[in-house]
């Protein structure tokens, strides 16, 4: 199955704003309760604001041109408690907003961090890992930033839009008509410009994204550049796409600032407007001046939220050019689910592979038709050349990936049809380069191990010395409280490779898989290993891969892996034989 992410640069056909923004339903639902009471003070707040121009301009036509001032200051003192009022209700409106989004934003992080969990490798290895961390930091905090400080700002400034609309037309309609005039020319723009402004985020935000990874690419390989001196290499390769981020950063913040100025000649070419037809009839005497500065207010109270909109409806495209890179992923589904358990055993082997045959998404064919048969308590070896597929096969005996066609069998059942925490129980799988935790050794030798998962210090290192792993320990200066640093070389990659080993055998699979497990380990230290495998359970079926021949010498059968087929080499001497032969043919 493919699993590349869209970058969302290219003209396809894509969903609707509308539909975008429904999707995002579910991540606030939880939040309705708070949300409605948001919303209730955002009216309160636009309703307050839009009655301040009344009072002033009935202020002037009634108590200013009388010379009441004793109605001015009640006037003043009525505006000064609208005022405290519309305080109030944006105080309130902004903090419960801001308890919003940094709700919403922990969700979806969760949500999207379990959906990634969830993916099988083969997404992993089709997406690099940068791309899809700027996913789960930037444009999660992208979305966040619209939730907490645009949406209710987005909201209130279309509120207030509207209310000013009906008072100008209930003011006086002909005035009224040419106020908004301009404003039509707008929503033309929007119309024409907003598909344009979102294509120059989306590919922004894509290439934030390829910076990330080219980051991390570059100091995780760091070692490798000093050795053979290539600075220059990666320094070239990050100016690169360190100077794509900058034009697609520029074009974007270009795009996005170009409503502003096009929402603010609108504006002035609006008021200029009511200044020249008002004072036209307040000369015939169809006016007052106390309408004029209260209709000037509305065409303010109008235009400024729409200036406001050119900037929030430039978040807003950035909030979807985000929510798109996101909701790619989520919408993602597994092509490795879980089959219902069947009682029908269809194999007596541990494990068998049955016409299995594999192909990359890339379109290379590794496995095609091959059968395999392992029986429980043996020792298999896997050898070939590099690239041959014995890798891949391992994945496959672990459901790391599943065959294109064919079944892989495990005691007699679709291996599909055992859940994660089964087969994990089941089969070890010990890598050339393990994967550890940073913390203690204790920490990671039970992890996702049940059994011995609340067991003291004391018990652990009893359990320890039972599976005969004392020895392995003890090449740690501080035992089970060692720390694990994932950073720096305090840790070589053989003692990590022994961390992970303690951590398999104490699992107890039906299968152990090694896959060059022993490839950075002295032969003195893999003789040790080998004789704590023969202490393993007699029915524990064990799996080899490796490039060292003594390592294999031992197997009960050693099975040769090239040119998409699996075939038995017999005995030692033939097994050797083939692999120099296959390196020859590759």
């Amino acid at each position: 199955m493919n699993y590349t992410l869209n970058d969302h640069t290219s003209n396809k056909k894509e969903l609707s704003t509308w539909t975008k923004v429904k999707k995002l339903g579910p991540l606030v639902a939880p939040e309705k309760t708070v949300l409605i009471w948001a919303f209730i003070a955002l009216i309160a707040n636009s309703v307050l604001n839009l009655a301040t121009p009344l009072v002033i301009g009935r202020t002037i036509d009634k108590y200013i041109a009388t010379k009441d001032f004793h109605g001015v200051l009640i006037s003043s003192g009525l505006l000064l408690g609208l005022y405290l009022l519309a305080l109030v209700a944006s105080y309130l409106q902004t903090s419960m907003m801001g308890g919003v989004g940094q709700r919403s934003l922990f969700a979806l992080r969760n949500s999207l961090f379990n959906k990634l969990q969830s993916l099988p490798i083969a997404f992993f290895n089709q997406n690099k890992a940068g791309d899809l961390i700027s996913r789960l930091n930037n444009d999660t905090d992208k979305v966040n930033q619209f939730f907490s400080q645009s949406l209710m700002q987005f909201l209130g400034s279309i509120f207030i839009m509207i209310g000013a609309g009906i008072f100008l037309l209930s003011i006086n309609v002909r005035l009224g008509l040419i106020t908004l005039v301009p404003a039509l020319f707008i929503l033309l723009f929007n119309q024409i410009v907003s598909p344009w402004v979102k294509k120059r985020n989306a590919a922004n935000s894509a290439s934030t994204g390829t910076l990330s990874a080219e980051i991390q690419e570059s100091l995780e390989n760091f070692k490798v550049v000093v050795a053979f001196n290539r600075r220059d290499y990666f320094r070239d390769r990050f100016d690169e796409v360190n100077h794509k981020n900058y034009d697609t950063a520029v074009k974007a913040g270009n795009a996005n600032n170009l409503f502003t100025p096009v929402y603010g000649f609108a504006s002035n070419i609006a008021h200029l407007g009511v200044l020249v037809f008002g004072i036209l009839m307040i000369i015939q005497g169809e006016f007052t001046v106390g309408l004029l500065i209260s209709f000037l207010s509305y065409a303010t109270n109008f235009y400024n939220p729409l200036r406001q909109l050119a900037a929030l409806w430039a978040n807003f495209q950035v909030a979807m050019a985000g929510w798109d890179r996101i909701s790619d992923i989520l919408a993602l589904e597994s092509d490795m689910a879980t089959l219902p358990k069947s009682d029908a055993v269809q194999s007596k082997a541990r494990l068998e592979f049955k016409k299995v045959s594999f192909t990359y998404s890339s379109g290379k064919e590794v496995l095609k038709d091959a059968n395999l048969t392992l029986e429980a308590g043996k020792t298999y070896a896997l050898v070939g050349p590099t690239g041959g597929g014995k890798t891949t096969t391992a994945s496959l005996m672990a459901r790391l990936f599943d065959p294109s066609n064919g079944t892989v069998f495990l005691n007699g059942h679709d291996i599909r049809t055992y859940s994660a925490d089964e087969r994990a129980r089941h089969i070890g799988f010990i890598l050339q380069e393990p994967f550890l935790f940073s913390g203690t050794i204790r920490e990671n030798i039970v992890y996702g191990n049940e059994e011995y998962q609340n067991h003291t210090s004391d018990e652990l290192a009893h359990v320890i010395h039972d599976a005969g792993l004392e020895q392995l320990l003890e090449r740690f200066q501080e035992g089970l409280d060692t720390a694990v640093s994932l950073t720096g070389d305090a840790m070589s990659l053989g003692q990590k490779q022994l961390i992970a080993f303690m951590r398999a055998i104490l699992r107890k699979p039906d299968i152990l898989i090694l896959d060059e497990a022993t490839a950075n380990i002295d032969t003195i230290t893999e003789q040790l290993l080998e004789d704590i495998l023969k202490n393993l359970p007699a029915s524990t079926t064990r799996v080899i891969i490796a490039h060292r021949l003594n390592t294999i010498e031992s197997a009960d059968e050693i099975f040769f892996v090239n040119n998409t087929h699996i075939t038995s080499a017999g005995s030692f001497d033939h097994a050797v034989s083939m692999l120099l032969h296959g390196h020859k043919t590759s």
